[in-house]
């Protein structure tokens, strides 16, 4: 059981950093904002979208099995729902 009270402890440090960051970061914007300095604001937000599409460009969205190369069934959503056989076959590029 003591494994247990670690693991909330660790969630509710890390949800105390996220929140100590959310603060941090609300005051600078608010403070920007007072000072009236947009352009940094407007750089600010340019490289955070750009952060951003850097992490989705990375990430694995198809989720293809590494051994076959072809989608799981389960990633057909719209397939399954009507009851269709998918018509396609995600082969990795070599």
């Amino acid at each position: 059981m003591g494994g247990r009270t670690t693991l909330a402890a660790d969630r509710r440090r890390r949800k105390t950093i996220t929140a100590v960051w959310l603060a941090g970061l609300a005051l600078g914007v608010v403070l920007l904002i007072y000072w009236e300095q947009s352009a940094i604001l407007y750089i600010l937000a340019t490289l955070g979208i750009t952060a951003l599409l850097v992490i989705v460009a990375m990430s694995d969205l198809s989720h293809t099995d590494k051994t076959s190369g072809q989608l799981s069934p389960a990633d057909d959503a719209s397939a399954i729902a009507n009851g269709v056989t998918p018509s396609y076959r995600n082969t990795p590029s070599k």
